[in-house]
């Protein structure tokens, strides 16, 4: 009788410790990739203008191409239309359009950009990305708002509502600083705001109570991103928009973690035609 009851004893501890093992397993099964597998190769800094041309173009790039370096990703700058051809652009994770004015892309590599993004690749807008490409539709989509003109460049206060994004983590609920802030066409629709500015704060507003500063929506497999700040040469100097685009570039790339610190992991080598830097 004891040997019988020892025997079942240890079966029952046997069919506990399986059950036990395959909870862990389905448990484990079920929770979302770990941060290593998040990834950013490479970027592309695209700043050609047909209008306007911000001073701030110059400090942008470089404080792009500095981010990279530190950051363990590339990045090529760009002023040339040719480097929206399909096979250079299967080369970057994301492309940046750095203060863009009007009409900075043909047909053909129109077509070649949207294929690229909607099947995977990433946006992201500074600033006057969004006074760019009025008369194509899809960039129009993309952007989810066009530019209607500005202030004077003055001091105001960006209340954060969303600060789960990478873009946004580190900073404060009120967020203040000086930039030119631009007023929109409309509202952007199908977008997650990410933060919006107190138009009490400054003057000049046309949206008044409700005007978008930072928004980022998915586009089929794709994901696009806009920042309105950017208009100074001072934005590219301050550590919390520094943050606020690493973030953005870091979430178009396809993560949802926490962006990288600053490493020594070295960038792969290569460039952009008509590299600017």
């Amino acid at each position: 009788m004891l040997c019988l009851r020892s025997g079942l004893s240890q079966a029952f501890a046997l069919v506990a410790l399986f059950t036990l093992v395959s909870t862990l397993v389905l448990f484990a099964a079920a929770q979302p990739a770990p941060d290593g597998d998040e990834s950013l190769d490479r970027v592309l800094v695209y700043s050609r203008t047909a209008g306007f041309r911000h001073a701030s173009i110059g400090p942008g790039i470089k404080a792009l191409v500095a981010m990279g370096k530190s950051h363990g990703f590339a990045v090529d700058a760009s002023e040339v239309p040719e480097v929206f051809e399909s096979d250079n652009l299967a080369r970057y994770d994301v492309v940046v359009f750095l203060n863009t004015t009007q009409d900075v892309l043909g047909p053909s590599e129109e077509k070649a950009f949207e294929g690229w993004l909607r099947a995977g690749g990433g946006y992201v807008g500074i600033h006057a990305a969004s006074d760019t490409e009025y008369d194509w539709p899809f960039y129009g989509k993309m952007m989810g708002a066009w530019f209607s003109g500005h202030p004077r460049v003055q001091s105001a206060d960006i209340n954060v509502v969303d600060r789960k994004h990478p873009s946004t983590l580190h900073l404060p609920e009120k967020w203040t600083r000086t930039d030119e802030w631009y007023n929109f066409r409309a509202f952007p629709e199908g977008v997650r705001v990410l933060a919006y500015l107190d138009t009490d704060s400054y003057e000049g507003s046309t949206m008044k109570g409700k005007h978008p500063a930072s928004w980022c929506h998915q586009i089929d497999r794709g994901r696009a991103f806009y920042t309105v700040g950017g208009h100074t040469k001072e934005s590219f100097s301050e550590p919390d928009f520094l943050g606020h685009i690493l973030g953005a570039i870091w979430w178009a790339a396809g993560n949802d973690g926490v962006p990288p610190v600053a490493s020594k992991k070295t960038p792969s080598p290569g460039g952009a035609r008509g590299e600017t830097h």
